[in-house]
């Protein structure tokens, strides 16, 4: 007896097949981004748990890291945040003012972007960061898939910055976004996430907007370790 391929999907168990015109129903709960208007538009209703998330843009400073503050607030105490190759010293004072615990933050400045993709797998890999931020202008393809291996498989979450030309390529991530200034808040396009795409570009007011970043990134900050 033959059976149609659409009753077949109907027995499958919630969740393992999703109908590509609707959001995913992950297993578990996203991270709450802090952010309503975007929370909306993400399977499990904020940052996917244990997954690569790409974030593309073209200049530094416009938003990105308030858009991470929620995520910084909310990282478990007894695991790390690292910060992998960032463009600039990040500003001690501002992120203990806004929330995030430095005795918890790890910045680290490879010499080289093969060391520091090796740093930002290691990094992931050990399960010992809650939260992993690493700007990798140049990763290719396969080293973004081994990324997203090892933040499944260590339930980490994984931020990775690159340069908004990446948005025309194709790349493992769970979820990408665009992001571009906006006169007092952040313009996010969803380039991809586990659904249909998104017509619009989201506008995220940001009332928090440390200024994080206080200089180039080739010596420590003494407020970080």
């Amino acid at each position: 007896m033959s059976t149609s391929p659409l009753a077949t999907l109907a027995r499958l168990p919630p969740g393992l097949v999703w109908p590509a015109d609707r959001l995913a129903r992950p297993a578990e709960a996203g991270v709450p981004t802090g952010f309503a208007a975007l929370d909306a538009q993400l399977p499990g209703g904020g940052w996917p748990r244990g997954a690569l998330i790409e974030l593309l843009m073209d200049a530094f400073g416009i938003g990105e890291l308030a858009l991470l503050l929620p995520a910084l607030r909310a990282a478990a105490p007894e695991r790390w945040i690292a910060w992998i190759a960032p463009p600039h010293l990040p500003y001690a004072p501002a992120l203990a003012a806004a929330g995030v615990r430095l005795d918890r933050l790890l910045l680290l400045t490879p010499p080289d972007p093969a060391t520091t993709l090796w740093t930002t797998r290691q990094a992931v890999a050990s399960g010992g960061c809650s939260v992993v931020i690493a700007w990798l202008p140049n990763a290719q393809h396969a080293a973004l898939r081994r990324l997203q291996l090892a933040a499944e498989a260590s339930a980490t979450s994984l931020f990775v910055v690159r340069p908004g030309g990446a948005a025309q390529q194709a790349s493992p991530a769970s979820l990408r976004l665009r992001l571009q200034p906006a006169p007092d808040a952040l313009a996010l396009e969803i380039v991809k996430r586990r659904g249909p795409p998104l017509g619009w570009p989201l506008q995220l007011p940001l009332p928090e907007r440390p200024a994080a970043f206080s200089g180039r990134a080739d010596r420590r900050c003494s407020g970080l370790r």
